[in-house]
Order: C-alpha cells, then sequence, then structure tokens
C-alpha cells in the first residue's frame, strides 16, 4: 500500500474461521494514519479476533491487510491484546527493559522516557505486582511502546477499570496520539467511553464492519449535550459556536449547555490560549449508546 495514501492500515475481505466457526466474514475497514481509531462492539463480535490478525499473532482465513509503513523490523506494531504480561515481582522499569531485550532493541534512555510518559517514572523498585489494574494497563501499554512502535493495537485497556483508571489510561493514550503522533487502533465495548477518546468509530457486528464514521458525526448525530463550567460564558459561547455547536447560557447558573460533537483536548487547548478557564465539563451521552443499538437493530433487520 502507499505510504502517500494517508492510510495507516487497510483491512479487506479479511475473513478468519476455526474449523466450522466463522468468526470474522469479509471484514473491511481503513484506519487514517495519525488517528485514534475505534472499533466498538458487543463481546463476541470479532474485535479481539481482527486485532490479533492486524498485529501479526494470528494469519487470516482469506482477505489482506495491509500497512502504510515498513514493518519488517521488530517493534513497528506494538500491541496489547488481552492482558498484558507483566512480571509481577519486577519493577516497571525492569520489565520495559526485559520487553526491550526480548524483541533485541537496545536498552538505551527512551526506556526512561517510556516510563515518564506513562506515569511510572517514580515507582521505583515496587514489585509490579502491587501495583493497580490502572497502574498495569498502563505499564502494559508502555511495554508495547517499546521500540517507538509507527501502530499502536489495543485491545479492551479500559475494561475492568475503575473510574480514574480509564481517566489515566485516556489521558495516556491523547498524549501518546498528540506528542507521539502515534496511530492507535482500540477496542472497547463501553462506547461512550472510546467516543472521548476516538477520531473514528468502525461498528463491528457478527463479524463484519456495519458502518465505519468520524466520531463527531456519531456525537451529533446522537444530539449530545454537554455542560461547560466557566469563569468567561460569553467567550467559551462563541469559541464553541466557532466549531458548530449549539449553545446558550443558562441565566440562573451561568452554565454554558452546548450541543453537538467535539474533541475535548481541542477545546481546552483553544481555551487556555485565549485565557478561557474552564472548570469542569459534563457531558450526558446515553444518547450515543441508543445510536449504537438502533444501528445494530437496523442491521439485524436489514
Amino acid at each position: 500500500m502507499e505510504n502517500t495514501s494517508g492510510v495507516m492500515l487497510k483491512v479487506t475481505d479479511v475473513c478468519k474461521n476455526y474449523g466450522k466457526h466463522e468468526v470474522l466474514k469479509q471484514m473491511s475497514f481503513a484506519v487514517p494514519k495519525g488517528s485514534i481509531y475505534g472499533l466498538v462492539g458487543k463481546n463476541g463480535a470479532g474485535k479481539t479476533t481482527i486485532m490479533r490478525v492486524i498485529s501479526g499473532l494470528q494469519k487470516p482465513t482469506s482477505g489482506t491487510v495491509e500497512y502504510g509503513f515498513d514493518r519488517s523490523g521488530y517493534g513497528k506494531i506494538g500491541a496489547l491484546v488481552e492482558l498484558p504480561s507483566i512480571y509481577s515481582t519486577k519493577s516497571a522499569r525492569d520489565n520495559l527493559i526485559f520487553q526491550y531485550l526480548n524483541l533485541g532493541l537496545k536498552v538505551d534512555e527512551s526506556v526512561d522516557e517510556i516510563l515518564k510518559l506513562i506515569g511510572l517514572d517514580h515507582t521505583g523498585k515496587k514489585k509490579a505486582g502491587r501495583f493497580s489494574l490502572g497502574m498495569r494497563q498502563r505499564l502494559g501499554i508502555g511495554m508495547a511502546m517499546a521500540g517507538n512502535p509507527e501502530m499502536l493495537i489495543l485491545d479492551e485497556p479500559i475494561n475492568g477499570l475503575d473510574p480514574q483508571g480509564i481517566v489515566e489510561v485516556r489521558d495516556l493514550l491523547l498524549r501518546l496520539n498528540r506528542e507521539k503522533g502515534t496511530t492507535i487502533i482500540i477496542s472497547s465495548h463501553i462506547l461512550t467511553e472510546l467516543s472521548k477518546l476516538a477520531t473514528d468509530l468502525a461498528f463491528v457486528q457478527d463479524g463484519t464492519v456495519v458502518r465505519e464514521v468520524k466520531t463527531d458525526e456519531v456525537e451529533k448525530a446522537g444530539g449530545i449535550h454537554s455542560d461547560f463550567y466557566t469563569s468567561d460564558p460569553e467567550g467559551l459561547s462563541d469559541l464553541l459556536r466557532g466549531r458548530g455547536l449549539e449553545v446558550r447560557i443558562e441565566e440562573s447558573s451561568g452554565i454554558v449547555k452546548a450541543k453537538g460533537g467535539f474533541n475535548l483536548t481541542q477545546v481546552v487547548t483553544e481555551a487556555d490560549r485565549k485565557g478561557i478557564n474552564i472548570a469542569r465539563v459534563s457531558t450526558h451521552e446515553t444518547d450515543l449508546e441508543t445510536y449504537f443499538i438502533n444501528l445494530m437493530r437496523g442491521e439485524d433487520n436489514g
């Protein structure tokens, strides 16, 4: 596949059979370079299987997987599929070093750079077995980052995490994407969480992709409503209107109420640049789940 296409990964008509059981059924999708691409679907829809195929852990029964980069060397693809393989009796740094050695990579200053990036640079000799689940997930992502991969593949990285752990992992992935330009493919059955992170979404059902959309399109279709708490309601309202949102200010409280999809990181960054403080954002996203359910029902009826 041509590097100039702007596509990092192209999956075409991929099928995967286990005996007579067909898990993937002519699955096709394309991942834009530099995107956070979300595969969303119920448990058992085929998300883990396609991730194992695109990461090279399994071969498809038929169909093609093309990459927009040279993946001949180790470390070009980082993957965390299912549970991270962590030495519970070793420190975070030792776990990263073992990963480098397993991949045949030179152990250099990038080990400490990854530790800092994943927020585990102050854990010292603390054994990974004593880490919280969120810390272990971040360590697993850090191990997948060994070798500075072009593409990071993460299967349900927020599954089972408490709210704090979800926020930690979400912030880490946004930093990886924003600061390193890493293309991330992430799966989840939790649409509301995935929508806060992904730039693009593919809806997966019964082993195939039934629709690909930009996250903003889903949010607008779902009628997303957000409350912004700020000391400058007028200034923030102008900023949000400039991004195409429907906005009104609640007179009694000064809360800025907005309807429509937006990238929270971009809004906060722009507001900060303009001297507008955003103290808190509350987003009501139940309609996203409704959108997904209606989409799946529509496919079933079709």
